[in-house]
């Protein structure tokens, strides 16, 4: 007897719908992952703490290497207009930096100090800002999606008119340090939030 498509593909499908529901693990979105393993830092790059937008111009992190900005001093840096896409950071002191206008797709932002910097019609899609102390930044007008402020210190921040997903905008109003008002702006954080 010769088996036929449909009584072969229909025990097919059942089987592979329960692999996928009884699978032994989930994919994360990046601000959930608990540890990521990084490389080393490459201290033997003099030039290894210098902000440059992507040459290669997309939006998806692609990077002809790897951009590790790990442990760096770039504190009152101009990042207007760049794509930072694909950026590691994790000890980074950004303060009062300018990202308006720049472009931060997948980041990882963890543990850095943006204080005062400045994301006015930035677009951080699916950044993580772990950690981070992100006092007094303002995100006016930013677009935030699949944006992680686990942990992140938030007091002061500026969040007016800024596209947050539903369910990052949740996560962000439980957040214990939405609280303050923007010294530049005079904006009232949480409210800013739409929380």
């Amino acid at each position: 007897m010769v088996a036929t498509l449909p009584d072969v593909a229909m025990p097919l499908s059942v089987a592979l719908s329960l692999s996928l529901l009884l699978s032994p693990g989930s994919a994360l979105a990046d601000g959930d992952t608990e540890k990521f393993k990084l490389p080393p830092i490459d201290r033997s790059n003099a030039a290894r703490c210098t902000l440059k937008s992507s040459a290669i111009g997309q939006a998806n992190a692609a990077r002809d290497s790897l951009f590790d900005l790990r442990e760096c001093d770039l504190r009152n840096s101009n990042a207007r207009g760049m794509d930072l896409s694909g950026v590691i950071l994790e000890g980074t002191a950004l303060d009062n930096t300018d990202f308006t206008e720049a472009q931060i797709s997948k980041g990882y932002l963890h543990s850095s100090s943006f204080v005062g910097a400045d994301f006015t019609n930035a677009v951080v899609d699916r950044g993580s800002f772990t950690g981070s102390n992100l006092q007094q930044v303002i995100f006016k007008n930013a677009v935030l999606t699949g944006t992680s402020f686990k942990d992140a210190d938030v007091e002061g921040a500026d969040f007016t008119d800024a596209a947050i997903g539903d369910f990052d905008a949740r996560r962000l109003c439980k957040n214990p340090t939405l609280r303050g008002t923007n010294d530049k702006t005079g904006v009232d954080t949480r409210e800013s939030a739409g929380c």
